[in-house]
C-alpha cells in the first residue's frame, strides 16, 4: 500500500501519549480522507469517523453528536484511548469554538480521546484554528501529489505529470482525456468554487471570482497587473476586490498570486502578481487542446513546463513554511525567489535547449546576494530531477 509522508507523521503523533488536535489541511481530492482511513486501519483503538460534507444546512450540534459517539465507544470498550476523525469540519458554523469547548472538557476530565480534523480549504481551517484553538493543535499540510509520488503510485512519466497534475483520484481517467477533463471541471473546479468558497465566504461578485479563476489558469506563470486583469474581466470590480478573491482561490488550493520580491521593503498588496495554478490539472482541463497537441508544440509546452515548476515550488513552500516570490526590475527578471530563515534561492527556468542570456539573474545576484542560484531546464538541471526533489533539498 502506498503511503504519503504525511501518513507516517500523523501515525507517529497519534501514537504519542501527548494530546494535540491533529489537523490535515489541504484542497479537495489530494488524499486527506485516504490518509485518515489508512490511519484507522493501522491503529488498534476504537475510531469514529464522520464527515460534514453531506450537511445541507446549518447544524451546530453535528460536532457534539459525533464527539459523544466517540466518547461512548471509548467508555464501553476496553481500549485505553480512542480516536475521533472529523472530515470537512469547516462546514459547521462556529466549528472551532465547539471543538475547543469539547476538547477542554475532555482535557479537564482526562478523557483519553484523540482528535483528527480534516479540512478542504486551508485558509478557512487555519482561520478557525488561530482564532479559537491556539496551543491545542498541530497542523499537517496536505498538498497535491508531487511528481515522485504520482510516478511511484501510478507510473506517471514526467510529461504526463506536467500535463495531468497531482490529483490521484482523477489520474486513472487519463486514457480517456475527455472524461478526465469533465471530472476535473465538475468534481473539482465547480465543487471547490461553489461549496468551499461561495458558500463559506463573503463574495459579492461570484461571476467575477469565477472569471478570475479562469483568467489565472489561462495566464498561469505570467505576471499580470490588476489593472490588466480588470481590462479582461466582464464583471469587473476593483483591484482590492480582485486581490481578495485571489486570496480566497489560493486558500482553496486552486490558483495563487505570487508577490514580487522587494528585499526588506514592504510589499504593496496592489503590486502585479505572478499568476500560478496550484495543480496543473486545472490549467490543462481548461485548455482548448489535448495532451498530444500541447506536448508537440514547443511554445505551448514551454508554458506548461514553467507552470508545473511553479506549482511544485508553490505547494512545497506552503508545506514547509517557505516564502515564494518572483523578481522583476527594469525589464530584467528572475522566475522564482525562495526565502527561508533569511536565506535566498533564485531560480531561472529554461524549458528549451536554445541558449538565452541570464542578465536578470546576474543583476539579482549583485543586488541581493542569494545563498544559491539554480538554472532548471535547457543546459541546466534536468527538469525531471528538479520535480523529483523537494524544496528542502535546495534551501535547508
Amino acid at each position: 500500500m502506498f503511503h504519503r509522508p504525511q501518513f507516517q507523521q500523523l501515525l507517529q503523533r497519534c501514537r504519542e501519549p501527548r494530546r494535540f488536535i491533529q489537523v490535515l489541511a489541504g484542497p479537495r481530492q489530494v488524499g486527506k480522507t485516504t490518509l485518515a482511513r489508512q490511519l484507522m486501519a493501522e491503529l488498534p483503538q476504537p475510531v469514529h469517523f464522520a464527515s460534514a460534507d453531506a450537511l445541507t444546512g446549518e447544524d451546530r450540534q453535528w460536532i457534539r453528536n459525533q464527539w459523544e459517539i466517540a466518547r461512548l465507544q471509548l467508555a464501553t470498550g476496553r481500549a485505553q484511548e480512542g480516536l475521533l476523525i472529523l472530515d470537512e469540519v469547516q462546514k459547521v458554523p462556529g466549528w472551532s469554538e465547539i471543538v475547543k469547548s469539547l476538547w477542554d472538557e475532555d482535557t479537564h476530565k482526562q478523557t483519553p480521546l484523540k482528535v483528527v480534523i480534516l479540512g478542504s480549504a486551508p485558509l478557512l481551517v487555519q482561520r478557525g484554528l488561530t482564532e479559537s484553538l491556539a496551543g491545542r493543535f498541530e497542523l499537517i499540510p496536505v498538498r497535491p501529489w508531487s511528481y515522485s509520488e504520482m510516478r511511484d503510485a501510478f507510473g506517471l512519466s514526467v510529461d504526463e505529470y506536467i500535463y495531468f497534475g497531482g490529483y490521484p483520484g482523477a489520474i486513472t481517467l487519463r486514457e480517456d482525456e475527455e472524461r478526465w477533463r469533465h471530472y476535473i471541471q465538475d468534481a473539482l473546479i465547480e465543487t471547490t468554487i461553489s461549496r468551499d468558497i461561495l458558500l463559506m465566504s463573503q463574495v459579492n461578485k461570484p461571476a467575477l471570482l469565477r472569471q478570475l479563476f479562469y483568467l489565472a489558469c489561462h495566464y498561469s506563470g505570467q505576471i499580470l497587473s490588476y489593472q490588466k486583469m480588470l481590462g479582461q474581466l466582464q464583471d469587473a470590480g476593483n483591484t482590492t476586490t480582485l486581490a481578495h478573491y485571489l486570496e480566497l482561490l489560493s486558500g482553496a488550493g486552486m490558483v495563487a498570486g505570487i508577490n514580487k520580491y522587494a528585499g526588506q521593503k514592504v510589499r504593496q498588496r496592489g503590486s502585479s502578481p505572478k499568476l500560478q495554478v496550484m495543480n496543473m490539472a486545472l490549467m490543462s482541463a481548461l485548455a482548448n487542446q489535448n495532451f498530444a497537441a500541447i506536448r508537440s508544440t514547443p511554445e505551448l509546452w514551454g508554458r506548461w513546463v514553467e507552470s508545473a515548476i511553479g506549482a511544485h515550488l508553490l505547494n512545497s513552500s506552503y508545506e514547509h513554511g517557505y516564502e515564494l516570490f518572483y523578481w522583476r526590475e527594469r525589464g530584467q527578471e528572475v522566475d522564482f525567489v525562495i526565502r527561508h530563515r533569511g536565506k535566498l534561492l533564485a531560480i531561472e527556468i529554461k524549458s528549451h535547449q536554445q541558449p538565452a542570456p541570464l542578465g536578470g539573474m546576474d543583476t539579482f545576484v549583485k543586488s541581493f546576494a542569494p545563498e544559491k542560484t539554480l538554472l532548471v531546464g535547457g543546459d541546466g538541471l534536468d527538469i525531471e530531477l528538479f520535480l523529483s526533489l523537494d524544496i528542502k533539498q535546495w534551501l535547508p
